[in-house]
């Protein structure tokens, strides 16, 4: 690991040390809980930042002290050619992490070739191990598909954790025999709280199944389940069951309890910079890139953005709502 290299942090004093950047706001799945059963409207191509500029701004990025990439969607697969995106990025000596978050349903026949470049960790998106809530939830009929990746994953080196947004009326019967993968596999299984992000302005069911409803759930069948150490900048809370190999976690993606040790922005699809997941978007770096702005212009427009960031997600929600931007987005937009 580099100890050396610079880092730069927000007003908050908080390190930026990690970016989460969107690929595409294409999916193949339709899950409820991201975008409406008849989809989005998705970008045209030439909205998208092309892969050239893509490793430009990882470049200036990785410059001012991001370590840590991971590539999101949508569905990143969907984009051609990404598999030679990620064999660029791998070979970037001032990345430690290059990570990505999938559906799975593409993912098998590529998981050799992104062990052997070295990625360093797979998030799964899986809310359910039941094939006909599977097909309910994501409204297609890919188990399968994402189940074959989920062995494959296991067979190779490439640690990975499952992602499961918990939604009521949907996945609470699956809460338990997702939490009983980790007797068997040496996995995390990660449960998030519903979001407002499901591309028809919010509208949704009231959070109900919040962080402490769903630990309680869990405490109900394990009664002996004890919290474990996290990361310095985790977004989970995290625990493991007596005898299990594997882990659970807990992300308070609503209720934002995790906000003061953020260290993450992102890049949404369409080439907006977010310093916080409930922003409108802070600086259009698309426009800028296109505009003929320089490295070093860049790089002074990011130092300058940091420096007014919102403390936490509620801050960043309120400014929007304060600038009649009501969060109306799909998360395929924003990058999950």
């Amino acid at each position: 690991m580099n100890t050396d290299r610079s880092v730069i942090y927000d007003n908050h004093g908080r390190p930026i040390t990690y970016l989460r950047l969107s690929v595409t706001d294409r999916c193949n799945l339709r899950c409820k809980y991201c975008m409406p059963a008849s989809g989005i409207n998705f970008l045209p191509r030439k909205e998208l930042l092309s892969y050239e500029e893509l490793e430009r701004l990882i470049s200036i990025l990785t410059n001012l002290g991001i370590s840590k990439i991971r590539i999101t969607g949508g569905e990143p697969f969907v984009r051609k050619n990404l598999i030679d995106f990620f064999s660029v990025i791998s070979k970037n000596d001032k990345l430690e992490k290059v990570a990505l978050t999938t559906n799975g349903t593409l993912l098998a026949p590529y998981i050799s070739r992104l062990e052997e470049m070295g990625i360093t960790s797979i998030n799964l998106s899986l809310d359910t191990i039941d094939p006909d809530r599977f097909k309910k939830i994501t409204r297609r009929d890919q188990f399968d598909r994402v189940m074959d990746s989920f062995h494959l994953l296991n067979e190779s080196a490439i640690p990975f954790k499952i992602n499961t947004v918990v939604m009521e009326e949907h996945n609470i019967e699956d809460i338990i025999p997702l939490a009983e993968l980790t007797k068997k596999y040496p996995i995390s299984v990660r449960y998030i709280e519903e979001m407002p992000f499901n591309g028809s302005g919010g509208n949704g069911p009231a959070l109900t199944w919040t962080y402490d409803k769903i630990l309680s759930h869990l405490k109900s069948r394990y009664l002996n389940i004890k919290e474990i150490p996290a990361g310095p900048h985790s977004t989970s809370t995290n625990y493991q069951i007596p005898g299990y190999r594997g882990k659970i976690g807990i992300i308070a993606a609503f209720s934002r309890t995790f906000c003061g040790s953020c260290n993450r922005i992102r890049v949404d699809s369409k080439g907006t910079l977010k310093t916080c997941l409930y922003d409108n978007g802070v600086l259009n770096i698309k426009e800028v890139m296109r505009g003929g702005a320089t490295d070093k212009e860049i790089n002074q427009l990011f130092r300058h953005t940091f420096k007014n960031r919102a403390k936490n997600g509620f801050e960043a929600e309120r400014r929007r709502t304060q600038n009649h931007n009501p969060i109306e987005e799909s998360m395929a937009l924003i990058g999950g």
